[in-house]
């Protein structure tokens, strides 16, 4: 819904909630004035044209603050004469913040309170949901976890139970592979082993001082006598040996 009023010798289109600058009005900030001059209110398809207000239309406001327009300068120049005039002005503003456009029974802001509370609620609804999912959720978690804890607690049990008897098989397979790899390794000594009954003596080796002693003690050889020289009929000695002294 929006509306056409007239103010400060101005038109302006208004809608609920929009800001407007109008002529300085007799208004403090904070007070709530009324603009009874409503051209023109339509409310969708439905329009109400005033001749020259409309008949039942009021559109309120709320005085936010005062302010002052854009610095407008004019200039008058009179030729021949001399006549310069120079002039600035600033109009004083009043800011309004439109509250409601009402025709008859309707309401703008009536409407947009009840539009508020119903998303307001559909809001509240949604997070209630939500709130109850997440609730949902987290308890179907836990009891997840719970069931997840217990099958772990249980295989936990069965890898200890099953220890043992794994170790004792995998010792009792480890003694038999040494057994069995024991066996041929005894089989094969036995044989190599021989009897003492068939033993062979080995020669007894005699110390080296008792063989060089030997060999001093033995005699030497005779030399053979040397050939008598020429001329000498005289027989030579025979040679001494170590045994003749």
């Amino acid at each position: 819904m929006y509306a056409v009023i007239e103010t400060g010798g101005k038109q302006y289109r208004v809608e609920l909630g929009m800001e407007i600058e109008v002529e300085l009005l007799d208004a403090e900030p904070g007070q709530e004035i009324n603009l009874e001059r409503v051209l023109l209110v339509a409310d969708g398809d439905a329009v109400s044209v005033g001749q020259p207000i409309v008949a039942d239309a009021e559109v309120k406001a709320m005085v936010l603050r005062q302010d002052r327009g854009v610095k407008t300068i004019s200039f008058k120049y009179r030729p021949k004469a001399r006549s310069r005039v120079k002039k600035g002005h600033r109009q004083e503003l009043l800011i309004l913040k439109i509250t409601d456009v009402r025709l008859g029974d309707k309401s703008a802001a009536a409407e947009a309170q009840d539009a508020a509370d119903k998303a307001k609620e559909e809001h509240d609804r949604v997070n209630a949901a939500a709130t109850r999912q997440a609730a949902e959720d987290a308890s179907l978690a836990a009891r997840l976890a719970k069931r997840v804890r217990s099958s772990e607690g249980a295989e936990e049990a069965d890898a200890s139970t099953a220890k043992p008897a794994k170790k004792a098989a995998k010792s009792s397979k480890t003694e038999a592979k040494a057994e069995d790899a024991a066996e041929p390794e005894a089989k094969a000594k036995a044989e190599e082993k021989p009897s003492k009954a068939g033993k062979p003596e080995k020669a007894k080796v005699e110390p080296k001082a008792e063989a060089k002693a030997k060999i001093k003690t033995e005699e030497p050889k005779a030399k053979v006598d040397a050939k008598p020289a020429p001329g000498n009929d005289a027989p030579k000695k025979s040679a001494r040996t170590k045994k003749d002294e």
